[in-house]
């Protein structure tokens, strides 16, 4: 396990050159950008701020729609491009690790990874464990303890199904913890991140497992606390006080890469000006200030470097579901 994470935050570390080239003759009419979950989470984020942002630096001309299309982690959003939206130029899809953990264990019944093309990335987002910011667990391993202790005692949420990324990340630390049958871990799953951390300050469960990106709203507004950051160590700014998982002799570490797929029948004009203008807003002074205000951590990766790199994370994380007993 510790390798497996290792290799998933090495690859992070992977980059590409930008490709800042744009495709003559192409701007989309109705530029869409799906969120294949409720409002609220890490792939809603991903449409809307890009959106916004892409705007705002003249990249697009146009206000990019945002459609939330939850149901299956996923699913119902991929089947909707593969089988209804194939050659749609203006659309693209908000994708994450939690797409490429579905797509490994066969989620999405019928599909693959193969049936899009995959544009670029915008950056990686740490994964967190939270509570609400009254509840009386104050540290990771005080939690994993009422998990090891007693397994019925403790419900954590997530905005991802059963297997899914979310569900990975507090398996990885329950293992890490040295508890042998991780299995035993009760995980509830919602459509996204902000429907699982209404479920926690409901009290309906006890902890959430989530991205950094989502929880920081609502640790803004003192609705919940994070106990452990899945990094390395601690990041900077403003999320400088959140104590790492690592430091707490829980060595887990999980990154969520955040990007976009597109259509497969995309022109290839059309795929090379998203690539484009997804290139240039990374590149820009303005996302390094929202990457960092976000608690992203850099990942840059267009076109077929970001393929490539989709194509090895679906290896992964069929290596790591296996060896957590996710997957045969």
């Amino acid at each position: 396990m510790i390798n497996a994470t290792r290799m998933a935050l090495a690859a992070l570390a992977l980059g590409a050159s930008s490709m800042t080239a744009m495709a003559d003759g192409f701007t989309p009419e109705n530029p869409e950008c799906i969120a294949p979950a409720n409002p609220g989470g890490g792939w809603d984020f991903t449409c809307r701020q890009v959106g916004k942002s892409l705007q705002d630096l003249g990249l697009l001309d146009k206000t990019m729609q945002v459609v939330n299309l939850a149901g299956g982690g996923g699913g119902v959003a991929f089947a909707e491009v593969v089988n209804k939206r194939g050659d749609d130029n203006d659309l693209i899809v908000a994708a994450s690790s939690a797409t490429a953990t579905r797509l490994a264990q066969g989620a999405y019944p019928g599909n693959s990874m193969d049936q899009v093309r995959w544009l670029a990335s915008i950056g990686a987002d740490y994964g967190v464990i939270a509570v609400a910011a009254d509840s009386d667990v104050t540290t990771l391993p005080q939690l994993l303890d009422n998990i090891k202790n007693d397994p019925t005692s403790t419900s954590v949420a997530g905005g991802s199904a059963v297997g899914g990324w979310d569900h990975l990340k507090v398996l990885i630390a329950a293992n890490a913890y040295g508890i042998d049958d991780v299995r035993s871990v009760k995980y509830i799953a919602f459509d996204g991140g902000g429907e699982a951390v209404t479920q926690l300050l409901a009290g309906s469960v006890q902890a959430f497992t989530g991205d950094i990106s989502e929880a920081k709203g609502f640790v803004d507004s003192g609705d919940i606390r994070v106990i452990a950051v899945l990094s390395p160590e601690r990041l900077g700014g403003e999320f400088a006080d959140m104590p790492t998982a690592k430091e707490q002799g829980v060595d887990a570490i999980g990154a969520n890469w955040r990007g976009f797929y597109a259509p497969a029948n995309m022109s290839d004009a059309a795929y090379d000006a998203w690539v484009g203008k997804i290139s240039d807003l990374y590149a820009s002074a303005e996302w390094k200030e929202i990457m960092a205000a976000n608690g992203l951590a850099p990942l840059d990766l267009q076109g077929d470097a970001f393929q490539s790199f989709v194509s090895d994370s679906v290896a992964q994380i069929q290596s790591i579901s296996k060896e957590i007993g996710i997957i045969k």
